[in-house]
């Protein structure tokens, strides 16, 4: 009888142990993997390192479970049935909605052509069989986290307000889709100002991040160049961008009331 309750003490306190509710899954990882036993060491690796596995067997499935789950990263075999491991990451890359997935080869073929065709297809690493499992994960995690700063560092050089596009690879200003021409410190101040709605940017600190180390400028400068952004878009007959004058201390922009506010993109 003792040896029942303490039996039935023990398993109380194991249950009592368990955390309650679902983990939080960790970062999403697609691995596209015909050969089962090595899909499954793939999946064993990953998820001990607390990512969120799905596996599929087929380049076909592969790129639609991609398009619906849009995994951190993608585990590519090159030869899976239906389409192969090239034309699902040519497809992939070429497709503005999962262009930013970080695709990692993962393949017996190990000759140089066939890694250079991966990589102009837009892989972003490749990995020969057979592998470590320790750098396979260590490859995944280094391609993810470069996906993040690339990602991050291109929001940055896109910004949507509302009808405004400002696109600083192009170094292009649009509205309506209608481009409008600024010189480089108009075009600078008009980013640093919808970069961060509803911010108050003082005469000065728009000078420190537009004009730099220009030489001596007044902040009255700050002044002359928003006149001449708005009067650039008035000329254009395009609706004035909301760069409001906050009297006494200098700008900031907010969009027109019914328009969605600025943001990355």
């Amino acid at each position: 009888m003792e040896e029942v309750q303490s039996a039935m003490a023990m398993r109380r306190r194991i249950l009592e142990s368990v955390p309650t509710g679902s983990p939080k899954p960790g970062p999403r990882v697609l691995v596209v993997e015909d050969e089962q036993d090595v899909a499954e060491l793939i999946r064993y690796n990953l998820t001990k390192e607390g990512y969120d596995v799905l596996l599929v067997d087929n380049g076909a499935d592969g790129l639609k479970r991609a398009r619906e789950s849009r995994p951190e990263v993608i585990l590519l075999d090159i030869m899976v049935p239906q389409l192969n491991g090239w034309e699902v990451c040519r497809r992939l890359k070429q497709d503005p909605e999962t262009r930013a997935i970080s695709v990692i080869m993962v393949t017996g073929r190990v000759e140089e052509g066939d890694k250079v065709l991966g990589f102009e297809m837009g892989a972003d690493d490749y990995v020969t069989k057979p592998f470590s499992p320790r750098e396979l994960v260590a490859r995944v995690r280094a391609v993810a986290r470069r996906g993040k700063n690339a990602e991050a560092a291109d929001r940055k050089h896109h910004l949507k307000a509302g009808d405004l596009e400002i696109d600083r690879h192009r170094f292009e200003v649009t509205m309506k889709g209608q481009r409008v021409d600024l010189t480089p410190k108009e075009f600078e101040l008009l980013a640093a100002l919808v970069g961060t709605p509803g911010r108050v940017f003082g005469r000065a600190e728009l000078l420190d991040l537009v004009w730099g180390e220009d030489g001596f400028v007044e902040p009255r400068t700050v002044d002359v160049h928003v006149a001449r952004l708005r009067a650039k878009f008035a000329a254009a007959r395009l609706r004035i961008p909301g760069v409001e004058t906050v009297r006494g201390v200098g700008y900031r922009f907010r969009e027109r009331e019914g328009a969605p506010g600025a943001r990355e993109n």
